[in-house]
């Protein structure tokens, strides 16, 4: 079964059981500033998790474009990937466990075609906090799943939060038994041999967590998640992701292409191409801050691997046009923005050529050194530093050593990426710390603000001034805009004056739920109109601001302080970027 077959089942089989499907969100959130991407299907309904009324209803289901870079030094191996697709569906304060687990094993079962057989499950086994959760455990008996294939996990296992605070609760997933042999007698689910692959999460979201611990929601949801890439390989009988149709044209053509053999580059490039592509599709642009340095490293990364099977960089046209034309029945947003993606492409893989010829220069200049001293080894602290510094892949430096006649200390380098690597990691963490439910009064002040911002910038530059982005915290809020100059001092202030106007004026913020045709009639402004609803929420401040958006806002300006610029910088091409504070 083809993937988009699944996700046409998935979507049909929910909008049967009275769920509205929804369109999935923008790669890059538009109003959530505790992660670089959209991370899950979840994280663009936090607002309506905690309590406010969705304009579809409270039974909704989608397909959810997603990308997450921890783990983008493992791709390459058979299962890693940094963009996939999650299907899910969700319950807002309707339906709950008893309901759920049988929409889920029929789904299963009966659309799929899995033998019950291949399934076993697991709960939540109970703590200080939440009980154990025999409500799941009796409803999958009572769907035919047998005691003996129900297991019972702690927090690490089967709880969900996202990061450290935010709406959360047990959870029960489900796994496919591979077929392969148990690695021991105490071989389940729990164990990462390969035997068995969890296929869906059902979160049953009843709790919040801040930093004085739990408290109940006032709603009970039910949040899922269904991996398609791993769904499709399972019911292919596929041993990777790659092996799919999904990947299979663009695998090919490298293996056509290659002059040097390696499976792992091809994967390399294969998943890092279509990423960098779904990335630029949705917004993103290369950068040396935050998801533009993530699709940069992608880009990158990409480039190395094709050097590294020998494929000249002059096919990166064709690679992306093969991709357009596997991928555009479920992406069509491919095709439309193809020659957006090729130049983006393109002029990045020109500056990283620019940077392995930097890059070569420096290794020269090591190379002198160590004849001086007489030194035939290169120290890994030097191949970091061309690395981290100059971003000069690893391999090409030892590549470069052997031609000159040294050798390389690859065990040092290799202890000092690992603590670069943990640190990202960090890093990576650090940005969805606080949780996607981080909306307190000042994020919400500084999210109100956004939008004076944004009237204010269509003033003073022009109408054609449009967000690209924004990035909230309680301490500031950072605006992106299209724009083709430095703003003038005067400029800013004229900006500042204006936001800070009607700050004073205690203009009312209102909001309105209207059909999306009727809210863009009406001259209300949004990022990728194409991906919201039909039915969409509009928030008007006085006569100066109407904007499609999630929320929340503050009820009256009054309530914003005043407003400062901080700062005005290019962000990327064509993109300038206001960092502000309220005081």
């Amino acid at each position: 079964m083809k993937a988009i077959e699944i996700r046409n089942k998935y979507l049909n089989y929910f909008k049967k059981k009275g769920h509205s499907v929804i369109p999935s969100a923008p790669l890059i959130p538009e109003n959530d500033p505790s992660v670089l991407f959209t991370t899950a299907g979840m994280q663009p309904l936090v607002p309506y998790l905690l309590g406010q009324k969705h304009p579809e209803g409270t039974r909704l289901t989608n397909y959810q474009k997603c990308v997450r870079t921890n783990d983008i030094e493992e791709v390459g191996d058979n299962r890693h990937l940094t963009y996939f697709e999650m299907l899910g569906n969700w319950s807002l304060g309707d339906y709950f466990k008893e309901e759920s687990i049988p929409m889920s094993y029929e789904f299963l079962t009966k659309e799929l075609g899995i033998s019950p057989e291949k399934i076993s499950v697991t709960c939540f086994a109970g703590d200080k906090d939440c009980p154990r959760d025999t409500v799941s455990a009796e409803a999958w008996k009572k769907v035919g799943i047998p005691e003996e294939r129900i297991y019972f996990y702690g927090k690490d296992n089967n709880w969900w939060i996202a990061g450290e605070e935010g709406p959360c609760g047990p959870d029960t997933e489900m796994f496919y038994d591979t077929g392969k042999p148990a690695c021991s007698d105490k071989c389940d689910p729990s164990c990462d041999c390969g035997k068995y692959v969890e296929i869906w999460n059902n979160v049953f979201m009843e709790y919040f967590k801040d930093k004085d611990g739990y408290r109940k929601l006032e709603k009970k949801n039910v949040d899922t998640g269904l991996g398609l890439e791993r769904m499709a390989m399972l019911l292919q009988g596929k041993e990777t992701p790659f092996d799919t149709e999904l990947f299979k044209p663009i695998m090919d053509k490298l293996e056509e292409l290659q002059k040097q053999d390696y499976i792992e580059s091809r994967r390399v490039v294969a998943e890092h191409l279509r990423s960098s592509m779904m990335i630029i599709s949705d917004g993103g642009r290369p950068s040396n801050l935050d998801r533009g340095y993530v699709l940069r490293r992608l880009i990158r990364r990409m480039i190395r691997h094709l050097n590294k099977l020998q494929i000249e960089l002059t096919y990166l046209p064709t690679l992306i046009d093969i991709n357009v034309e596997n991928l555009k029945e479920m992406y069509p947003e491919l095709e439309k923005n193809k020659e957006i993606i090729k130049n983006v492409m393109i002029e990045e893989k020109e500056k990283f050529v620019k940077t392995l010829t930097n890059g070569e220069r420096e290794f020269e200049k090591e190379i002198k050194r160590m004849q001086e001293k007489g030194t035939t080894k290169i120290a890994g602290e030097v191949v970091f530093k061309l690395y981290d510094t100059y971003g000069f892949p690893p391999e090409v430096t030892k590549e470069l050593a052997i031609e000159h006649g040294y050798t390389v200390d690859l065990k040092e380098f290799d202890e000092l990426f690992k603590k670069h690597q943990e640190k990202s990691k960090q890093g990576s963490e650090q940005k969805f710390k606080g949780g996607l439910a981080d909306q307190n009064e000042k994020t919400i002040a500084y999210h109100t603000a956004t939008h004076l911002l944004n009237a204010a910038l269509k003033q003073v530059i022009g109408k054609d001034a449009h967000q690209r982005g924004s990035n909230i915290t309680v301490d500031r809020m950072r605006f992106d805009f299209n724009c083709d100059h430095k703003l003038t001092d005067e400029e800013k202030k004229k900006i500042e004056d204006l936001v800070n106007e009607w700050i004073k004026q205690g203009l009312p913020v209102t909001k309105q739920e209207m059909k999306k045709e009727e809210a863009i009639k009406s001259g209300a402004e949004c990022m990728f109109i194409e991906k919201y609803p039909d039915i969409v929420t509009v928030y008007s401040i006085g006569e100066v601001s109407k904007e499609l958006c999630g929320g929340p806002h503050v009820s009256n300006t009054k309530e914003l302080g005043t407003f400062k610029i901080k700062k005005e910088e290019s962000s990327s091409s064509g993109i300038r970027r206001i960092k502000a504070i309220l005081i």
